[in-house]
C-alpha cells in the first residue's frame, strides 16, 4: 500500500476495545492483528499513539489495573493494535514478572490471526538480553517480527548506522526475523509513514 493509502487508514477512527490479563479473556481473533513488543519504557504506546496521530490513544489504557495485561485497539475496524505488557521489570515482584511474561509468551504462540509483531528497541542501547527470551518464543513459533528502532532522535546518524549495521548482522541468527529494520522517533515522527505503510498491507 502506497504511504498516502496508509496515512489515510491510520487517519481512521481507532479505539480501545479491550485489556485482558489471561489468554482465554481476549478478544475474538476476528481481524488481521499486530502485536507491538519490547521492553518497558522502550515506547510502544508512544509508537502506538504516533501511528494513529492521537497523543493519548494508548495512554488512556494505561490506567492502574490495566498497565500488566494485552491492550487492543481496533483501527478503521479492519485492522486490531495489539499492545504487550513491557518485559524486563526492574521493580516488580518476580511472581508478576513471570505471570506477564508467560501471558505475552502464550499470546504469541497461540495467536492464530497475528500477521507480524513490531519488535521494538531503543536505539541508542540495541537488543539486550531481556529481548532474547522472546524472540527465541517468536522464531520457535514461527511468527514474523520486524525490528523497529525506537527513540531514533536521541542517538547521532552514524552511531544509528552502526547500530543498525550490527542488528541487521545479528537477526540474520533468527529464522523468524524480518530482514528490515525501520527506525523511528515518536517525537519527530521520522519513520512513521514508513511503519504504516508496513502494517496497511495487513488490513
Amino acid at each position: 500500500m502506497s504511504v498516502t493509502a496508509a496515512k489515510l487508514l491510520f487517519r481512521q477512527p481507532c479505539e480501545f476495545v479491550m485489556g485482558g490479563a489471561e489468554l482465554e479473556s481476549l478478544p475474538p481473533t476476528r481481524y488481521p492483528e499486530i502485536a507491538f513488543a519490547g521492553r518497558s519504557n522502550v515506547g510502544k504506546s508512544s509508537l502506538v499513539n504516533a501511528l494513529t496521530g492521537r497523543s493519548t490513544l494508548a495512554h488512556a489504557s494505561n490506567t492502574p489495573g490495566r498497565t500488566q495485561q494485552i491492550n487492543f485497539f481496533l483501527l478503521a475496524e479492519k485492522l486490531m493494535l495489539v499492545d504487550l505488557p513491557g518485559h524486563g521489570y526492574a521493580k516488580a515482584p518476580k511472581s508478576d514478572v513471570r505471570r506477564w511474561t508467560q501471558l505475552v509468551k502464550d499470546y504469541l504462540s497461540g495467536r492464530p490471526n497475528l500477521k507480524r509483531v513490531l519488535f521494538l528497541i531503543d536505539a541508542r542501547h540495541g537488543i539486550k538480553e531481556a529481548d532474547l527470551g522472546i524472540m527465541k518464543v517468536l522464531d520457535t513459533s514461527a511468527v514474523n517480527y520486524q525490528i523497529i528502532f525506537t527513540k531514533s532522535d536521541k542517538t547521532k546518524p552514524d552511531e544509528l548506522a552502526k547500530m543498525t549495521e550490527a542488528t541487521l548482522a545479528a537477526i540474520k541468527r533468527h529464522p523468524a526475523a524480518h530482514p528490515q529494520i525501520i527506525a523511528t522517533s515518536s517525537f519527530t515522527n521520522d519513520g512513521i509513514d514508513r511503519v504504516r505503510a508496513e502494517l496497511a498491507a495487513f488490513a
